[in-house]
């Protein structure tokens, strides 16, 4: 299968590990998200029993997420299935692509505590936060907001960046009372700071 023609050009990394007493190696492949560093560190890495199927199944979404088509999502998977030391079965591999949501940053790291997150460039590209991001959307009303409202905010900017988790999990994040939480969003809907159908 031809490669995609808007594919980021870069030079292939390899990755190797014995097998049977013989050295394999994997090329890493051309694909779309080269600056999403946990995409190369799941393809990197010899996936060991126990972690193969939960690995697969997110290296599948975050290529999705990062404008692969479902073909050639697959085709990736199934490579690097190919290449560990005790592959999983067929059917175990076609129930590792299926779509399920986006991933975030912090839900990748707390599924694959492997990761590290020092290379990445989609968070702070060039040291700069997105336009999209919530912190540079409200970058004048912070001064206004009570430390708490700015505290849930800078969450949602960095930690969650792009995700909106559930107040439990905000709560034990910032080390804060979920009712604060709670009353601190409901001002922050008001304010149009976080979207209205959120947190209903």
């Amino acid at each position: 299968m031809p490669l995609p023609k808007l594919l980021i050009k870069k030079e292939e990394e390899l990755t190797s590990y014995l097998k049977g007493g013989k050295r394999k190696t994997f090329k890493i492949p051309k694909y779309h998200g080269q600056k999403i560093d946990c995409i190369r560190q799941i393809l990197s890495r010899d996936l060991q029993v126990g972690e193969r199927d939960n690995n697969l199944f997110i290296l599948y979404n975050l290529l999705l997420q990062n404008k692969n088509t479902e073909e050639y999502s697959k085709k990736l998977v199934i490579g690097k299935n190919r290449s560990l030391s005790t592959p999983l079965t067929e059917p175990e591999v076609k129930k590792a692509c299926r779509k399920s949501y986006n991933y975030g940053c912090s839900g990748i790291r707390s599924k694959l505590a492997y990761i590290k997150c020092d290379n990445c460039k989609y968070k702070f590209e060039d040291g700069k936060l997105k336009e999209s991001n919530i912190l540079v959307r409200n970058i004048r009303i912070l001064p206004e907001l009570t430390s708490a409202q700015r505290g849930i905010v800078c969450l949602l900017g960095t930690v969650f960046e792009g995700e909106y988790p559930s107040i439990n999990k905000m709560a034990k994040i910032a080390h804060m009372n979920s009712n604060t939480i709670k009353n601190a969003i409901k001002i922050l809907k008001e304010l149009q700071v976080i979207d209205k159908s959120l947190y209903n």
